[in-house]
């Protein structure tokens, strides 16, 4: 079967534009790219749902960067020919990215801007004056430069994208993109892009597009088992502070990590408590300035953290944007659980750990389809605490093809899961009394971490960004390579800090404890206790959850 899939070279490309895929690395299409690039190229508007991770920014740009260079090929005027709207600052960064690096070898005859930034529209300008054939934005940036009359689009606009469309409506864009079609040609062709079918992704369907093609592929919202391991942990409150530190310090869990939790005060209680022990994080959330929250995500994506703690809620929306729709008089309500979890390309991330189980299936899944992207593999584990059970119960009827199904309102066919069989999320159970050893050293830290430390954090964390973000501004524009030197993992020391919570003790492995530590764990006990042990460390190791004594029976 995989002989008679449509490859690149077959879709009638320009060679440059091969060359540049091939340099990326892409031996063939994914599944929305073989599908959704022939119908761009005839011309056809596409309404196109594929999950996170499925190749869906290619699938635009690929068919935009072809029709431009085919353009030029009749030597008319620089002009503004494609718009790719987005809901997020971060997302739009990630857009042009990917088309600078589809157009490495035809740079000059493709030029893309990314106007999504907070500079003033003056600042911006400049860039739009010199006509980019494509330019990146959210709604009411694009609106506001057009009103500015510093883009023009009814004569020369040949194509219009709408990114992650699903986030439009739910980060206040409806007046914005309403009032921005009044600026556009009569006649173009627009392509809507989302990983769920929602009834705002139908509305914006109705004002847009002319006789869709509308792929409802057949892959699956989340990888299937034998690429995403999903596991639960039923536990108390405090037991999960106890879980996320024993895994992460005696490392059974492996690799890039995002932590999710479902409040602001919670990721800083969370990163409090882990700096108790020695591990380093981030803290991602919207209180942080936009500058700050790109820069953490692209030393994530170059391994300068290995776990960066989310805040499920719209902690990746453009400041601006909130703030104009939040002076809006009739607001639409925003989706909670939309951010992080939502548009930013964290690349690599081997595990994906619910520490606060997300509300709806629909969050689920996107916070899961973080990692197991493309063809790399990938864990997912929750901590499911009493209260959560019947949220559990809600996604694993999802997973499994239940009425929860967020595209059953629009009456078109969208499974969650194409192969149900063993899709659920599997019992991750551990022996609790193997690390009751730890309990104390838990509650110790757990007492260390006061809410006046928490708010503490908070504003050290925020005052300490926004000069950090200042600098990224200006400073560091001119000095790329001196952005290695700041980091957002360090500690912020608000809560008491016990030096000996650092180490695991060796009398928690010896024989004579009480409750000895696993066998299996033993190698990892007191890691830093020596150089040799230390450089050991240092060697690469196999990612995801690792499969220890913990648990009650082996899993398949």
């Amino acid at each position: 079967m995989a002989a008679e899939r449509l490859q690149f070279h077959e879709m009638g490309l320009d060679d440059r534009l091969l060359k540049a895929v091939a340099d990326l690395g892409w031996s063939h299409p994914t599944l929305i790219q073989e599908k959704a690039i022939p119908l761009a190229l005839e011309g056809k508007d596409l309404l196109a749902r594929a999950r996170t991770g499925s190749g869906k920014t290619a699938a635009y740009a690929i068919p935009i960067i072809q029709r431009v260079l085919a353009s030029k090929q009749s030597v008319r005027e620089q002009d503004v020919r494609a718009l790719v709207l987005v809901p997020t600052k971060e997302l739009g960064q990630q857009v042009q990215t990917m088309i600078r690096q589809l157009t490495a070898f035809c740079s000059r005859d493709v030029r893309v801007a990314d106007i999504t930034g907070k500079a003033d529209l003056s600042a911006q300008r400049p860039v739009l004056m010199e006509k980019p054939d494509v330019v990146v934005g959210t709604p009411s940036r694009i609106l506001a430069h057009l009103t500015a009359h510093n883009l023009v689009l009814n004569s020369s606009l040949e194509m219009l994208v709408v990114d992650e469309a699903d986030l439009l409506f739910s980060f206040g864009f409806e007046a914005d993109l309403k009032s921005l079609l009044c600026h556009l040609p009569k006649i173009y062709q627009s392509f809507l892009m989302s990983a769920t079918l929602t009834e705002d992704v139908q509305a914006l369907k109705e004002l847009l597009l002319h006789n869709p093609v509308i792929l409802k592929l057949q892959g699956s919202q989340l990888p299937d088992s034998s690429q995403l391991q999903q596991y639960s942990i039923k536990c108390g409150e405090e037991e999960k502070f106890l879980l996320v530190y024993t895994l992460l310090k005696l490392r059974l869990v492996r690799g890039k990590t995002l932590v999710f939790v479902g409040a602001v005060e919670r990721s800083y209680r969370l990163k409090l408590f882990l700096e108790q022990f020695g591990i380093p994080s981030c803290v991602l959330n919207s209180e942080l300035p936009v500058q700050s929250r790109c820069h953490i995500i692209t030393q994530f994506n170059q391994g300068f953290y290995d776990y960066i703690i989310a805040t499920d809620e719209e902690s990746l929306a453009d400041p601006a944007a909130a703030l104009q729709a939040a002076g809006k008089g009739k607001k639409k309500k925003k989706k909670k659980e939309y951010g992080v979890s939502r548009g930013v390309d964290f690349q690599n991330v081997a595990n994906v750990v619910n520490f606060d189980f997300p509300l709806t299936a629909e969050s689920y899944i996107h916070r899961v389809g973080r990692t197991a992207r493309a063809d790399n593999p990938g864990t997912a584990l929750s901590f499911i605490a009493p209260t959560e059970h019947s949220l559990l119960e809600e996604v694993e009827e999802a997973l499994t093809g239940g009425e929860s199904d967020p595209c059953s309102r629009l009456h078109v066919k969208c499974p969650l899961l194409l192969d149900n069989a063993g899709t659920g999320l599997k019992p991750y159970e551990f022996k609790m009394e193997e690390i009751e050893g730890f309990r104390y050293r838990c509650r110790d830290a757990m007492r260390s971490v006061t809410k006046q430390a928490v708010k503490e954090a908070r504003l050290k964390e925020i005052k300490q960004e926004l000069l950090n973000s200042e600098k990224l501004k200006t400073y560091f524009e001119d000095n790329p390579r001196d952005l290695q030197l700041l980091r957002h993992d360090k500690d912020l020391h608000p809560a008491v800090v016990k030096p000996h919570l650092r180490n695991v003790p060796e009398y928690l492995s010896k024989s004579r404890s009480r409750r000895p530590l696993p066998e299996t764990l033993k190698g990892v006990a007191n890691p830093l206790s020596n150089r040799r042990r230390r450089k050991k460390l240092l060697k690469p190791k196999p990612e995801g959850v690792v499969k220890s004594s913990f648990k009650v029976r082996e899993l398949h």
